[in-house]
C-alpha cells in the first residue's frame, strides 16, 4: 500500500483520520521541526529481528521514549534482539528506513512481523501519529483503531508497558 492507498483503506474501513502532510523526515529529530497538531502522540517505530533471522517485531512508542531492546528481550522472552536490514524491511513490509510504520504490516501477506504497541497511546486522547507508509505525512487515528484494524488482517498485537 501506498500513502493514497492508505488513505482510501481507512476511508472504505470507515476509521476516523486526521492527515497532516509535511516535508519528508527520517528520524525522530527532524520529526520534532515539523509542526505537528498532536505533536505529543507522535509514534517511534524501531523494527527488529531475532538474532536467527526468523522472528521480525514492530516496536511502537511515543515519539520521546527510548526502548531498551535488552529489557524488551528480557520482557517479551525473545532472543537476543537486532535491528532488521533495510533489505528485510523493504522485503517484508516494502518500507525503506525512515518511513517505518505499523501501515508497513498490511504489506505484510504472511504475517510474519509480531506488532508491539506501548500502553501510553491509550492515555488522554487515544490518539496515534504514524507515517502512512511514506515519511511525507502523519495520519492521526485512534490507536485502538490501528490495532484492531491490524489484528483484523491476521497480524499479531501485543499492547505493552515500555519503559
Amino acid at each position: 500500500m501506498n500513502k493514497q492507498e492508505v488513505y482510501a483503506f481507512l476511508d472504505e474501513k470507515h476509521i476516523g483520520h486526521e492527515i497532516t502532510e509535511h516535508a519528508a523526515v527520517y528520524n525522530m529529530e527532524e520529526l520534532a521541526r515539523v509542526q505537528l497538531p498532536y505533536s505529543d502522540r507522535d509514534a517511534k517505530n524501531l523494527f527488529v529481528r531475532d538474532d536467527k533471522r526468523r522472528n521480525y517485531y514492530l516496536i511502537t512508542v511515543r515519539g520521546d521514549k527510548r526502548v531498551n531492546l535488552k529489557d524488551f528481550r528480557r520482557r517479551q522472552g525473545t532472543k537476543p534482539l537486532t535491528f532488521a536490514s533495510p533489505e528485510e524491511l523493504q522485503e517484508i513490509l516494502g518500507l525503506v528506513p525512515g518511513a517505518v510504520t505499523p501501515f508497513g504490516l498490511l504489506n505484510d501477506p504472511q504475517c510474519r512481523v509480531h506488532f508491539y504497541i506501548d500502553r501510553d497511546f491509550w492515555q488522554g486522547s487515544g490518539l496515534i501519529g504514524v507515517h502512512p507508509n511514506d515519511n511525507t505525512a502523519t495520519v492521526w487515528l485512534k490507536a485502538r483503531d490501528l490495532t484492531a484494524l491490524l489484528q483484523e488482517h491476521g497480524t499479531a498485537v501485543d499492547i505493552v508497558e515500555l519503559d
